[in-house]
Protein backbone atom coordinates (compact mmCIF):
# COMPACT_ATOMS: atom_id res chain seq x y z
CA UNK A 1 0.00 0.00 0.00
CA UNK A 2 1.41 3.11 -1.15
CA UNK A 3 2.59 5.58 1.66
CA UNK A 4 0.88 9.08 1.87
CA UNK A 5 1.97 12.32 0.11
CA UNK A 6 2.52 15.51 1.77
CA UNK A 7 1.94 18.57 0.56
CA UNK A 8 1.16 22.19 1.40
CA UNK A 9 -1.18 24.88 0.13
CA UNK A 10 -1.64 28.24 0.43
CA UNK A 11 -5.17 30.60 0.37
CA UNK A 12 -3.73 33.66 -1.16
CA UNK A 13 -5.75 36.53 0.56
CA UNK A 14 -5.61 40.28 -0.13
CA UNK A 15 -8.55 42.52 0.27
CA UNK A 16 -10.88 40.54 1.08
CA UNK A 17 -10.73 38.45 -2.28
CA UNK A 18 -9.21 35.06 -2.65
CA UNK A 19 -6.54 33.84 -5.47
CA UNK A 20 -7.39 30.78 -7.12
CA UNK A 21 -5.47 29.29 -9.99
CA UNK A 22 -6.60 26.84 -12.95
CA UNK A 23 -5.04 23.47 -12.47
CA UNK A 24 -2.37 21.65 -14.68
CA UNK A 25 -5.19 20.72 -17.56
CA UNK A 26 -7.15 23.94 -16.95
CA UNK A 27 -10.26 22.28 -15.85
CA UNK A 28 -10.60 22.94 -11.88
CA UNK A 29 -9.70 25.75 -10.05
CA UNK A 30 -7.52 25.41 -6.90
CA UNK A 31 -5.55 26.93 -4.28
CA UNK A 32 -1.84 27.00 -4.74
CA UNK A 33 -0.43 24.12 -3.84
CA UNK A 34 2.24 21.33 -4.01
CA UNK A 35 4.64 18.63 -2.92
CA UNK A 36 6.78 19.20 0.47
CA UNK A 37 10.35 18.36 -0.83
CA UNK A 38 12.84 17.09 1.62
CA UNK A 39 13.76 19.30 3.88
CA UNK A 40 11.25 21.99 3.47
CA UNK A 41 9.03 23.44 6.14
CA UNK A 42 4.85 22.77 5.12
CA UNK A 43 5.23 26.85 4.70
CA UNK A 44 8.16 27.05 3.14
CA UNK A 45 6.37 24.96 0.41
CA UNK A 46 3.19 26.49 0.36
CA UNK A 47 5.06 29.87 -0.59
CA UNK A 48 7.04 28.55 -2.83
CA UNK A 49 3.93 27.07 -4.83
CA UNK A 50 1.94 30.16 -4.48
CA UNK A 51 5.16 31.70 -6.31
CA UNK A 52 5.48 29.30 -9.37
CA UNK A 53 1.98 28.74 -9.68
CA UNK A 54 0.69 32.42 -9.28
CA UNK A 55 3.47 34.92 -9.12
CA UNK A 56 2.29 35.77 -5.72
CA UNK A 57 4.47 36.71 -2.68
CA UNK A 58 3.46 37.60 0.94
CA UNK A 59 3.55 36.03 4.61
CA UNK A 60 1.89 32.88 5.74
CA UNK A 61 0.32 33.25 9.12
CA UNK A 62 2.64 31.45 11.44
CA UNK A 63 0.47 28.21 12.09
CA UNK A 64 -1.89 26.36 9.60
CA UNK A 65 -5.43 27.02 8.94
CA UNK A 66 -6.30 23.78 8.90
CA UNK A 67 -4.98 20.13 6.36
CA UNK A 68 -7.32 18.37 3.46
CA UNK A 69 -6.96 14.90 2.28
CA UNK A 70 -7.81 13.51 -1.20
CA UNK A 71 -6.57 10.76 -3.55
CA UNK A 72 -4.93 11.26 -6.85
CA UNK A 73 -3.73 8.73 -9.41
CA UNK A 74 -4.70 6.00 -6.53
CA UNK A 75 -2.43 7.71 -4.37
CA UNK A 76 -3.69 9.50 -0.68
CA UNK A 77 -3.00 12.91 -0.25
CA UNK A 78 -2.53 15.37 3.11
CA UNK A 79 -2.46 18.96 2.56
CA UNK A 80 -1.70 21.61 4.93
CA UNK A 81 -2.96 24.50 4.39
CA UNK A 82 -1.80 28.16 5.60
CA UNK A 83 -3.73 31.36 4.87
CA UNK A 84 -1.64 33.56 3.13
CA UNK A 85 -1.48 37.77 3.10
CA UNK A 86 -0.21 38.59 -0.16
CA UNK A 87 1.73 41.68 -0.34
CA UNK A 88 3.14 41.55 -4.25
CA UNK A 89 1.88 39.96 -7.31
CA UNK A 90 4.63 39.76 -10.22
CA UNK A 91 3.55 40.09 -13.87
CA UNK A 92 5.90 36.79 -14.84
CA UNK A 93 6.03 33.65 -12.61
CA UNK A 94 7.76 29.94 -13.24
CA UNK A 95 4.11 28.78 -14.35
CA UNK A 96 2.74 31.70 -16.19
CA UNK A 97 2.47 29.79 -19.61
CA UNK A 98 -0.39 27.13 -18.38
CA UNK A 99 -1.80 28.46 -14.98
CA UNK A 100 -3.90 31.51 -14.99
CA UNK A 101 -4.63 33.20 -11.22
CA UNK A 102 -7.88 34.66 -10.49
CA UNK A 103 -9.17 37.09 -7.60
CA UNK A 104 -12.76 36.17 -6.53
CA UNK A 105 -15.06 36.96 -3.43
CA UNK A 106 -15.02 34.01 -0.74
CA UNK A 107 -17.88 33.07 -1.64
CA UNK A 108 -16.93 32.94 -5.27
CA UNK A 109 -14.32 30.34 -4.61
CA UNK A 110 -16.39 28.02 -2.39
CA UNK A 111 -18.65 27.88 -5.45
CA UNK A 112 -16.06 27.27 -7.73
CA UNK A 113 -13.75 24.87 -5.50
CA UNK A 114 -14.24 20.88 -6.35
CA UNK A 115 -12.93 19.46 -3.71
CA UNK A 116 -14.97 18.89 -0.59
CA UNK A 117 -12.52 18.28 1.86
CA UNK A 118 -10.98 22.34 0.90
CA UNK A 119 -14.43 23.65 0.49
CA UNK A 120 -15.06 22.76 4.37
CA UNK A 121 -11.82 24.38 5.13
CA UNK A 122 -11.93 27.48 2.73
CA UNK A 123 -15.87 27.94 4.56
CA UNK A 124 -13.82 27.48 8.42
CA UNK A 125 -11.36 30.07 7.48
CA UNK A 126 -13.62 32.08 6.46
CA UNK A 127 -15.63 32.35 9.61
CA UNK A 128 -12.52 32.43 11.89
CA UNK A 129 -10.47 34.47 9.87
CA UNK A 130 -13.05 37.73 9.34
CA UNK A 131 -10.47 39.99 9.28
CA UNK A 132 -8.57 39.30 6.45
CA UNK A 133 -11.79 39.40 4.36
CA UNK A 134 -13.18 42.72 5.47
CA UNK A 135 -13.86 44.48 2.23
CA UNK A 136 -15.51 41.13 0.38
CA UNK A 137 -17.92 41.42 3.42
CA UNK A 138 -17.93 45.25 4.01
CA UNK A 139 -17.62 44.65 8.08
Amino acid sequence: MPSTLRQAAAIPVRDGMICLVNSRNGRRWVIPKGQIDPGQTAGEAALIEAWEEAGLLGVLDAEPVGSYHYEKLGQERHVTVFLMRVTEQKSSWPEDSFRRPEWVTPDEAIKRIEEPGLRMLIRSVIRTNRDAFEEAYSI
